[in-house]
């Protein structure tokens, strides 16, 4: 009895030594992993700060993926096995750029840094249809679906099993008893249901997996999330944007209580589709999927040069994860944004831009370029809604024009400059899409769907707000104290 009183009595006075070599030791291992210095900061203020809870965060959502150095390998390898053809089409993607500069000048350099890291080559000649909202998406998509004949390949962050839902698993399901080979991916995170459902649909003949499957010796894997939504079908149609399948995008007329869902995606077809299939290839191949041979007719080869031309825009695809050598998404867009001359509209649920983004748009406002900013004056995450807000005044300051979205929740995630090239894809413009989640990203030189994105901007402002730099310095206090809170912790969301 007395042992365990002595116990107690030097666990109660003692308690603090373990715990500080616990913390010495984690801030070291924090700052030996050389991260950004700012999420190294947050990291550290939140261990510090936050007792106890702090720690069982950095445990589930501060490690590094532990899984990088193995996703690594596998882009290395795949890499490797596609050098060859890479070599080949040289001389072909130089030309290729050659037209696309004479089309949009130095806003091409975007093409050559895809062709330079190897994300994709660029294409000419193919077909683009802009659609607004899951009402328009989802007709052209299950059309598409019921006329596949060799491949459906599809991979989403969140796939519900809702009416929608449904309605595509049939579809699939279809296709996959008539011989087609359909594989779907869907984030483990995201689409936890839809995991359920195909467990118990043992009989199905639809390939499926779960991508970072999330058990509890996995949770910090949850952080690392493939927010990616693309559909490939038959080596010639493709769609990537920010439409999840979820009965939540579709708009219904006769719907009086429901949030009308603001987004957009993009429908493809051309040789560029070989590129998104080399994605979801990679993608596929990350997971316990059985492995498959592009060669095996998943990718389209040409029989003639009318067969060719299905339009007239010149896209590529940027795509990005967290074993990435860099932030290509970024990239992309900040050379997009040095090369702009007239405008730069830029819409995103989310803003939490990190320093290069924020002094990019700054740049190019002062430089007489007129930059416009649409979020949502009400979002789905208030740490994330408070945080965007500490990001508008030095934007305010320097001449950018922004504009909170009323009409519902603006989810769609493009960018529009000069009405000349289209960024449309997965990609917020925070922090977490540009290092942290899987994402991906359709560029497109395309007059006609450059045009119709900026008529949407313009209409999509009819249902906004613009926001001043007034207003925001006559926000309350306390609201501008817990941007600024919020502001701390942005690295970390």
């Amino acid at each position: 009895m007395q042992a365990l009183e002595s116990f107690i009595h030097f666990a109660l006075n003692w308690y603090w030594v373990p715990l500080l070599i616990l913390y010495i030791g984690l801030i070291g291992a924090i700052l030996i992993e050389n991260r950004n210095p700012t999420k190294t900061i947050a990291w550290i203020l939140v261990i510090i700060f936050i007792p106890f809870i702090g720690l069982i965060l950095y445990y589930f959502f501060g490690q590094k993926f532990v899984k990088v150095q193995k996703i690594k390998k596998i882009n290395r390898q795949q890499a490797l096995r596609l050098q060859y053809q890479w070599k080949r089409l040289e001389p072909t993607m130089e030309s290729f750029i050659r037209d696309i500069h004479a089309e949009i000048g130095d806003l091409s350099r975007v093409f050559r840094l895809m062709k330079n890291e190897r994300l994709s080559s660029p294409t000419l000649d193919n077909g683009v249809r802009l659609l607004i909202n899951g009402e328009e998406k989802f007709e052209y998509l299950k059309n598409d679906l019921s006329h596949a004949r060799h491949s459906i390949h599809m991979e989403y962050y969140i796939f519900e099993v809702d009416n929608i839902g449904r309605e595509i698993l049939e579809l699939l399901e279809q296709k996959a008893n008539e011989g087609v080979a359909v594989r779907l991916i869907v984030d483990s995170f995201g689409s936890p249901d839809l995991v359920k459902y195909m467990r118990k649909n043992k009989d199905t003949k639809i390939l499926f997996q779960p991508f970072l499957p999330v058990t509890f010796t996995s949770l910090a894997n949850s952080n690392y999330r493939n927010h990616r939504k693309v559909t490939v079908i038959d080596a010639s149609i493709g769609y990537i944007g920010g439409i999840n399948i979820s009965d939540r995008y579709i708009n219904a007329d006769d719907s009086t209580d429901k949030v009308y869902w603001r987004d957009t995606s993009v429908r493809i077809e051309g040789m560029s589709i070989n590129m998104l299939q080399i994605g979801f290839w990679n993608s596929w191949n990350q997971t316990d999927g059985e492995p498959f041979l592009l060669e095996q007719g998943y990718l389209k080869v040409i029989q003639d040069e009318e067969e060719r031309k299905k339009g007239k825009a010149s896209v590529g695809f940027v795509a990005s994860d967290p074993a990435s050598v860099g932030p290509f998404n970024m990239e992309a867009l900040l050379i997009a944004i040095g090369e702009a001359n007239t405008k730069i509209q830029l819409c995103t649920p989310y803003y939490i831009p990190g320093e290069e983004l924020e002094r990019a748009l700054i740049i190019a406002a002062a430089a007489g370029v007129e930059v416009e900013l649409m979020i949502p004056e009400k979002s789905d995450s208030n740490l994330v809604h408070f945080a965007s807000f500490s990001y508008l005044k030095p934007l305010l300051e320097r001449g950018v024009k922004v504009y909170l979205y009323k009409k519902g929740f603006l989810h769609a995630k493009t960018v529009n400059v000069d009405n000349k090239l289209a960024f449309i894809g997965t990609v917020n413009l925070d922090i977490r899409s540009f290092y942290i989640n899987y994402e991906i990203a359709a560029v497109i030189s395309d007059a006609q769907l450059c045009g119709q994105l900026g008529n949407q901007f313009e209409e999509d402002k009819l249902y906004s707000h613009h926001f001043t730099l007034n207003e925001w310095k006559k926000r309350s206090r306390w609201k501008r104290g817990l941007d600024s809170l919020c502001r701390l912790l942005a690295p970390l969301l």
